[in-house]
């Protein structure tokens, strides 16, 4: 996973992607599909496989995968150092629980937590901050879940680039994969606002 956004992919939005008669509107792909489509790019593969559409790098086509006539133009862009386009629905929140704000009936340790300690029969003395022989477990769990939410909203290709992304430092130990993890929550993806419900 490279963490330099160097290039950013966008599609033409264009109710008429085709049609010369209006300005040329384009949109960024979300963070993940960026990197699936960069990856792929420049490993030299002919396309990118996303969750709804094909990328096709000879034509530089978006084909939906469910109907083979919606196509759209895409480009590839050179960001610059002032490139930064931040997630508006980021700032959006779902109003808390009053009963439960910031897990506060199971004081400082939230709900989320409590519940994965519980599921993984992890103790006190086995948290990966006193036994880092336990990150590799936690870690293979996470991505499992990972995949698993994305596939019940429907993005399983991104769910298992994320998954195949924090798997590659299971063996790496506590501080990569801390690392990594707030890194993957910075994209813009549906794993930020899972954790961000979850968390609460």
């Amino acid at each position: 996973m490279a963490f330099a956004r160097s290039f950013q992919w966008m599609w033409k939005s264009n109710v008429d992607p085709f049609s010369d008669s209006e300005p040329a509107e384009w949109k960024l792909y979300s963070d993940v599909e960026n990197l699936i489509i960069e990856e792929a790019y420049t490993t030299s593969r002919t396309l990118a496989v996303l969750d709804n559409y094909i990328i096709t790098f000879e034509n530089t086509m978006q084909t939906s995968k469910t109907d083979e006539n919606k196509q759209r133009p895409v480009k590839r862009i050179k960001c610059n150092a002032d490139d930064n386009h931040p997630r508006e629905d980021r700032f959006i929140f779902n109003p808390m629980n009053a009963e439960r704000p910031f897990g506060g009936l199971y004081g400082w340790i939230s709900p989320f937590i409590r519940e994965t300690m519980k599921d993984l029969n992890i103790r006190p003395h086995q948290l990966p901050s006193t036994n880092e022989l336990i990150v590799p477990m936690i870690v293979t769990k996470a991505a499992d879940g990972i995949i698993e939410e994305a596939k019940r909203i429907g993005k399983k290709i991104e769910g298992e680039k994320l998954a195949r992304d924090l798997l590659d430092k299971k063996d790496a130990g506590m501080e990569e994969v801390w690392k990594r993890c707030a890194y993957m929550y910075t994209l813009q993806t549906f794993l930020y606002k899972i954790i961000g419900e979850a968390m609460r």
